[in-house]
């Protein structure tokens, strides 16, 4: 029995399969507000939360989602070096209790492992309702491990996992009953034996779990095992052993050891699970006949995404309109301060208001698009579009786990990057690093919301929407078969992805995932976007103009003259000659100097720069009185393509391990945008498409 003194903090590490619920196990835990995802690589990086229970403090670790203990990505090394070098005091094992016979497949080696274990049986609602939940008591009587039925999303079963956590740091665990048949266990005990000591430098685990890592050819265990006093006269047994394995069981032994691992779990599951095999052709199966279909899956796909991006239109509008509406009223009322230094109401009215305020109104825009996304994540009906896409990405040297970064990076290409761990091949890696930027992030919605607002009719503004959605997953795919046939050629690897049961998402989930991302979008406007409004409307105001050049004019006019002869004009005009050929004038060419930050300056710079023009316009209407539709689609699609944002730059940096692959994509999508824009701009020219369009300034 440990001495109560080495309790009082526990670490409890959090292991599961992806989609079994671990982060909202998490949270129920801790009170954490973790990330909530259906897809593998969500969770990239454990994170770290603590309470108090019986007077013991327990630090939870949240591991990345893991499959096994084989390693075969980075989250499963992640989660396994954990376990193995942290040694924590208890693993809680979360178990989708309505996928039982998949998500045992890693408590098993857990077991063999002989870590204290706790199993945590989440979902238990979905499995009872389905006929689908195994005799608990039984099972638990089975492995030799304690098992707690929860459903996390409603706080059920919470303070009895926490007991049940307390409970097993006390005891030791029980050696694993899983047996591997004759041939297996004679090697297991040749490799465990004093001729042939197995050991780790560094960690201590037990001799049976290595020699059956060297069995099914773990190569970092191998690594290891190299490394100790006499590694190479054991990886010769080990390999000897393989050998002679191969011969008497007809297929590789990691094959061998994975078919008696399920073999164990089968029997289990069959003294525990009631009812028959077609209990386990379930509603979400047929349903799943029709929405991945080669025929109807995809169209409904698009059909889903359409609905999306017209109702975050439609609903949101009103609010946005509200906030817009109220940021007016205070910047005019700030304007017509006397009290305060004609520079400061300047700075305040068109410099943090106009700019801040231009971007914060698409918040209930931008709430909404979280929350229909987190939605469809949470139903499982997003995994179906990464399924449905999958033989559509192997035809751009991709898979369908790609998708799962590209779908994170409609919220934020930042953890969208981040995602690409989860992808095994170092090219598909890398090859996804360099697209996701096309994929338009929520940075780009406050853009296209002002632009397709101000200048295209209300039938429209969906379809628009969705077109610019389009054409970068489009440019995506095409910059990614490029890549994959020069820069990054190589085997595309196998997919395999787990489509999970329907369900009816917990609001509280899809809330809090909504605020998180509500919540970095407002910290970002109170700290990036206000500094570079700042020191955008130092730059459209100074050079102050000499005093006769504004004597005798009219505030608005002499705001003109302010503007024109500033230091935000010069650099806009210098950037004109080049810009003016894909529909910008020098006052958009001004606004895209900031979006390097964050590109939703760009509609702040675009309100600054504005607002100086024409009186107490609204800026949806002066942009509907210099700009044509075709401009303002130009602007968008540059806008899209064009070079990311500072936090992706340096994430692309962090992820790519060089300077060098983070400077080519920002030169190349930038080029690149400048040669889509001056095509679509051109070719709209030609068509008609700019006809009444206000003349450029010089």
């Amino acid at each position: 029995m440990p001495n109560t003194e080495t309790l009082r903090e526990i670490v409890v590490a959090l292991a599961g399969n992806p989609n079994a619920g671990k982060t909202t196990v998490f949270n129920a835990l801790t009170g954490a507000r973790a990330h909530v995802g259906n897809y593998p690589g969500v969770t990239v990086e454990r994170g770290e939360a603590a309470f108090e229970h019986d007077g013991i403090r327990m630090r939870v670790v949240d591991l990345p989602g893991s499959y096994s203990l084989n390693a075969m990505s980075d989250d499963e090394r992640v989660a396994r070096d954990f376990i193995l070098r942290e040694k924590p005091g208890v693993v809680v094992g979360v178990v989708d209790g309505s996928n039982l016979e998949r998500n045992l497949y890693l408590f098993v080696q857990l077991m063999e492992l002989r870590v204290p274990l706790v199993l945590a049986f989440n979902k238990t609602d979905i499995a009872r309702r389905r006929g689908l939940l195994p005799d608990l008591d039984r099972l638990s009587t089975l492995l030799g491990v304690p098992i707690v039925p929860m459903v996390a999303c409603a706080d059920k079963g919470v303070m009895e996992l926490k007991n049940a956590v307390t409970a097993a740091a006390n005891r030791p665990p029980r050696p694993s009953d899983v047996r591997y048949g004759e041939d297996i266990e004679r090697e297991l005990d040749a490799l465990t034996s004093p001729a042939t000591p197995v050991q780790l430098p560094g960690i201590q685990v037990p001799p049976r779990w290595i020699a059956l890592k060297l069995i099914e050819n773990d190569e970092a265990i191998r690594s290891l095992a190299a490394a100790a006093a006499g590694g190479a006269k054991v990886l010769a047994a080990a390999d000897a052993a393989r050998a002679r394995l191969r011969r008497h069981t007809g297929q590789e032994p990691e094959l061998a050891v994975a078919d008696r691992r399920y073999g164990f779990i089968s029997g289990a599951c069959q003294e525990c699970m009631p009812g028959t095999a077609e209990t386990r052709h379930l509603a979400s199966d047929r349903v799943d006949d029709i929405l991945t279909s080669d025929a109807v899956g995809l169209p409904i796909f698009f059909v889903v995404m359409y609905l999306l991006f017209k109702l975050t239109f439609s609903f949101a509008e009103p609010a946005a309109e509200l906030i817009g509406s109220a940021f007016d009223t205070l910047s005019a009322a700030v304007a017509g301060t006397p009290a305060l230094p004609a520079w400061l109401r300047s700075l305040l009215a068109e410099g943090v208001l106009s700019g801040v305020g231009g971007v914060l109104r698409f918040a209930p825009n931008m709430a909404l698009l979280f929350f229909f996304i987190a939605f469809l994540e949470e139903t499982g009906y997003m995994a179906r579009g990464a399924f449905l896409m999958d033989r559509f990405m192997h035809r751009i040297g991709l898979h369908g786990r790609s998708f799962v970064p590209m779908v994170i990076g409609f919220g934020c290409t930042v953890p969208a990057v981040m995602a690409t761990r989860s992808l095994r091949n170092r090219t598909t890696r890398m090859t996804t690093i360099m697209v996701l930027p096309l994929i338009s992030c929520g940075a780009r919605f406050p853009i296209y919301s002002l632009l397709i607002a101000a200048l295209f009719p209300a039938g429209a503004r969906a379809a628009i929407l969705m077109t610019l959605y389009l054409i970068g997953i489009a440019l995506a795919a095409a910059a990614s078969l490029v890549l994959r046939k020069t820069v990054f050629a190589g085997d595309t690897e196998p997919f395999v992805m787990e489509l999970p049961p329907y369900r009816a998402p917990p609001l509280r989930a899809l809330f809090s995932h909504t605020l998180e991302r509500l919540k970095l979008f407002a910290r970002k406007a109170a700290t990036v976007i206000l500094g570079a409004s700042v020191i955008l409307w130092g730059l459209t105001t100074f050079p102050r103009p000499a005093p006769p050049r504004v004597e005798g004019l009219s505030p608005a006019e002499a705001r003109r003259v302010a503007v024109e002869g500033s230091a935000a004009a010069t650099i806009g005009r210098w950037m004109a000659p080049a810009m003016r050929h894909i529909g910008f004038d020098w006052q958009a060419s001004t606004a895209l100097v900031g979006a390097f930050a964050a590109k939703e300056i760009f509609v702040a710079q675009l309100g600054i720069i504005n607002a100086v023009d024409t009186g107490e316009e609204s800026l949806a209407m002066k942009l509907r009185s210099r700009y044509t539709p075709l401009q303002g689609f130009c602007m968008m699609i540059f806008s899209l393509i064009s070079l990311p944002c500072v936090a992706t730059f340096a994430v692309t940096r962090t992820e790519t391990g060089t300077w060098r692959w983070a400077i080519a994509q920002a030169v190349g999508l930038t080029l690149l945008a400048y040669a889509v824009t001056f095509v679509v701009y051109q070719t709209g020219l030609f068509l008609g498409f700019g006809a009444g369009g206000r003349p450029f300034a010089a």
